[in-house]
């Protein structure tokens, strides 16, 4: 893996990097909410991008999702917190205790129990061949852990990180929460030598978990390392193109959650005059309009087009439709 290319972008974001406040605090906040919400996709978390930026910035409750998967939000967003200020506080090297921390507050309030407790019984990864370490084996395992973390090796900034989060899901120290506590455990090294933290997109789940069943079954790592990189490196970009007054945000995932106007016609069997018209009329909502000038659609828009077009075969007018759909 080619980890020095990584080393050519950051320090010509280091070079370039005079970033106003705002535009600082609008790069973490939205870094903050896609963390959080791809980071819970792959663990299974239904909350879409949006709702998870309703759940950690408004605090709100979102209509058919459960109180396990709220409370998952917010904690990511507080364990982000704490990695935050965890990589500019000295002392440098992180320890069991951070880790600690880390899961502690990834499952406040869901499994108080375990939060922040290694495992004292044995556990496996579902659907998975790949066998776990033995619990009582854990703790001295993790301390092994905690010095090879403290060893000044020469491994690139991504690459050491990559290889801590290889070494943590594989003892697998906790019941719950291993994989968000690895990730956030791989952005706190990235934090700490001034990189940007890398985001694993939902659209690579089954990827990134195969290829870390592969490494952990005696495969080689080069598929899970390529993940990693390609994860840092677009991270990279979303800092540069900040600094150089470009486009910079936008989720891998936004495809999951929002249609253009042409794909929502075909989504629902409709012409794009007809999506037109029926937004002009109050009967579709936009959920956004691009900095490009396109207009989105969130999927659930597909079923009120499929609405739509049962009141309008019972010959009702747009008045009487719009009565109908409050």
């Amino acid at each position: 893996m080619k980890w020095e290319s990584l080393t050519h972008k950051k320090r010509t974001l280091d070079v370039l990097k005079s970033l106003p406040a705002a535009l600082v605090s609008n790069l973490d906040d939205w870094f903050a909410v896609e963390l959080t919400y791809t980071s819970n996709a792959i663990e299974g978390n239904t909350l879409t991008r949006r709702e998870t930026a309703v759940v950690i910035e408004k605090g709100l409750t979102v209509g058919g999702k459960s109180m396990r998967e709220h409370l998952e939000a917010a904690n990511h967003a507080r364990a982000l917190e704490f990695v935050r200020t965890r990589a500019e506080r000295k002392p440098a090297i992180i320890t069991a205790r951070d880790i600690l921390t880390i899961h502690g507050l990834i499952l406040k309030g869901i499994d108080d129990d375990n939060a922040g407790a290694y495992r004292s019984v044995p556990v496996r990864i579902a659907g998975s061949s790949v066998v776990l370490p033995n619990p009582r084996k854990v703790p001295v395992l993790m301390d092994e852990f905690e010095a090879w973390l403290g060893t000044r090796n020469k491994l690139h900034p991504a690459a050491f990180a990559s290889e801590a989060h290889y070494r943590f899901v594989s003892i697998h120290p906790f019941v719950d929460g291993n994989g968000r506590a690895a990730r956030l455990l791989m952005n706190l090294l990235l934090l700490q030598r001034g990189y940007p933290p890398a985001i694993i997109p939902k659209k690579d789940r089954l990827a990134y978990i195969g290829a870390l069943e592969k490494a952990q079954l005696g495969g080689a790592k080069d598929d899970y390392e390529r993940i990693v990189y390609k994860a840092v490196d677009r991270s990279l970009d979303i800092y540069l193109k900040a600094v150089r007054g470009e486009a910079a945000f936008g989720s891998d995932d936004d495809s999951d959650e929002l249609l253009k106007i042409g794909e929502l016609a075909k989504a629902a069997g409709q012409t794009v005059p007809t999506i037109r018209y029926w937004t002009h009329e109050g009967l579709l909502d936009v959920a956004e309009v691009t900095e490009s000038g396109y207009t989105m659609y969130g999927r659930e828009m597909t079923a009120r087009c499929e609405l739509i077009k049962k009141l309008k075969a019972q010959r009702l007018t747009l008045a009487e439709i719009k009565t109908r759909m409050k």
